[in-house]
């Protein structure tokens, strides 16, 4: 087999189960189409659940103890950054791009960091920069991505930024952006947006996504390795028309169990929610106002999941043009293209929304789809895998040598139905007071039946029969009934490879 191209398709904060093939009612009509005609891994988890951490993990297939970016607000190390996936890529002969929301370092920065993700440092990278970054020969950025925070002004800004306002036309996109078509949602940080779909980030994205692999179409092109890098459906949950009446909100899906039960968790369930988080007040007002969402009411959460499924929706319908696209293109046959997120989002489970140091399945599974040449088609995976295995599986595909010892392993027996087979993920989250007014330790386990997330400052822990107890309601970590079973998964936790950083490198700002 040739050498194949490489697209790797992420979005941020989406939720395993939130794909129409996976069994909600959200319409994802060309991702099921992967599905169906590739393979798809019902048991991904992320080696972290919020973002900086997890995106570190899948560039350099290490566990984020070890990279050192154990939370938000902390920058990759940039030799770290460059021995990842695409710095391996490029040096076996690949054309390596990053298209989209990067934060493999902290946008809102205490300081000036030189990074060109850097609140402060943007408007040091001139109309000329496109890269290197982080071992991407050529970058295209939407730095940040959630319109909480308008795109940066110019002469700030990256190439999505100059993008927006670049014809003159930023101030309208902006006012048009913050306009609630409405009905009101009743819910905090949930309208639906006047900001037309053509102007969205989403679609920048994919039409430069687009124009990349046009560029590298040909017989004699270089083979290419594209990350394209969905924002949405990261809150604000701030869906533009017609995506934002795409779903009924009395039509989407509720969980089964939608309060809050703190007193059945561990302790630090409600402390880290109860807690005020450390730091200045421009950090206290972001984790409590944009962090922290209350536990919405029935019709509130129905308004907030319409819109979360209209902005998946959208995102589906750039991977559907990226797909025609790569068919146009005759790309299509030599083409690996995997679908997957940095971290879901609890949406409702439990009473809680957004994310935090609570790993239940809405925010520690993500979906993970791949097809491509000799990828299986309609294959469906239950081995425990992770985002931390794709830096491997591109090696794999490439046949190039990593440029620095991986923690995760190839998928490529799995995806092409070979019989290996694997018995457990992590996930691990040095949890910063600044978050939540604690400092967490947490490391979790997940096989195909059973999960198992541990604090170790303080020795709590749950676990969970998933197989049995999908809600996660009862947890077993304590019951002398299952001392075996908890032992086995604690074994399994303490296995990881010894060569974590011995001190985490100093948070640059907050996230």
């Amino acid at each position: 087999m040739k050498r194949p191209n490489i697209l790797l398709i992420t979005t941020d904060q989406h939720r395993g189960d939130c794909l129409g093939f996976a069994g909600r009612k959200v319409k994802t009509p060309h991702i099921d189409e992967m599905a169906r005609t590739g393979t798809h891994f019902t048991s991904c988890i992320t080696p972290n659940i919020v973002c900086q951490p997890s995106r570190a993990s899948i560039l350099t297939g290490l566990l984020p103890l070890t990279h050192g970016v154990c939370d938000n607000g902390i920058d990759l190390d940039e030799a770290r950054g460059e021995a990842g996936f695409a710095g391996t890529l490029a040096s076996s002969g690949y054309s390596t791009g990053f298209i989209g929301k990067a934060h493999f370092s902290t946008h809102h920065t205490f300081a000036k960091t030189g990074r060109p993700e850097c609140q402060f440092s943007e408007a040091d990278y001139g109309p000329a920069w496109y890269g290197p970054y982080m071992g991407f020969e050529h970058v295209e950025l939407a730095v940040e991505g959630h319109n909480y925070w308008l795109p940066t002004p110019l002469p700030g800004g990256l190439h999505h930024s100059r993008w927006y306002y670049g014809d003159g036309l930023g101030e309208m996109r902006n006012r048009l952006y913050q306009q609630d078509l409405g009905p009101p949602s009743g819910a905090p940080q949930t309208f639906n947006s006047a900001l037309p779909s053509a102007w969205h980030n989403s679609t920048w994205i994919g039409d430069r996504t687009i124009e990349f692999m046009r560029k590298h179409a040909g017989e004699n092109a270089k083979r290419f390795c594209l990350w394209a890098s969905f924002p949405d459906p990261h809150h604000p949950f701030d869906c533009p028309e017609p995506w934002s009446r795409l779903h009924h909100p009395d039509e989407v899906d509720l969980p089964a169990h939608r309060t809050t039960d703190f007193e059945r968790r561990p302790w630090w369930h409600k402390a880290s929610m109860d807690s005020k988080p450390v730091g200045n007040a421009a950090v206290q007002a972001l984790r409590q106002n944009f962090s922290r969402m209350p536990t919405p009411a029935e019709q509130q959460l129905r308004n907030i999941t319409a819109n979360y499924y209209g902005m998946i929706s959208l995102v589906d319908h750039q991977v559907g043009r990226i797909q025609t696209a790569l068919q146009q293109l005759g790309l299509d046959g030599n083409t690996l293209v995997i679908f997957t997120s940095d971290h879901g989002e609890w949406l409702g489970d439990h009473g809680l929304m957004l994310k935090g140091p609570i790993p239940y399945e809405g925010v520690l599974r993500v979906g993970m789809v791949v097809n491509g040449p000799q990828v299986q088609a309609g294959q469906v995976r239950h081995e425990p895998v992770s985002t931390l295995d794709l830096a491997a599986t591109f090696a794999d595909y490439a046949t190039a040598t990593a440029l620095a010892p991986l923690h995760g392993q190839s998928l490529r027996p799995l995806l092409e139905g070979g019989q290996q087979t694997r018995d457990f993920a992590l996930s691990e989250w040095n949890v910063a007071a600044s978050r939540c007014g604690l400092e967490l330790q947490l490391r979790t386990v997940r096989t195909e039946n059973w999960k198992l997330t541990l604090e170790q400052n303080s020795g709590a822990g749950e676990m969970y029969c998933l197989s049995e107890d999908p809600n996660e309601m009862d947890n077993l970590f304590d019951d002398p009934g299952y001392t075996a079973k908890r032992k086995e998964l604690s074994d399994m936790i303490a296995s990881r490879p010894r060569d974590q950083l011995a001190q985490a490198p100093a948070p640059s700002g907050i996230a």
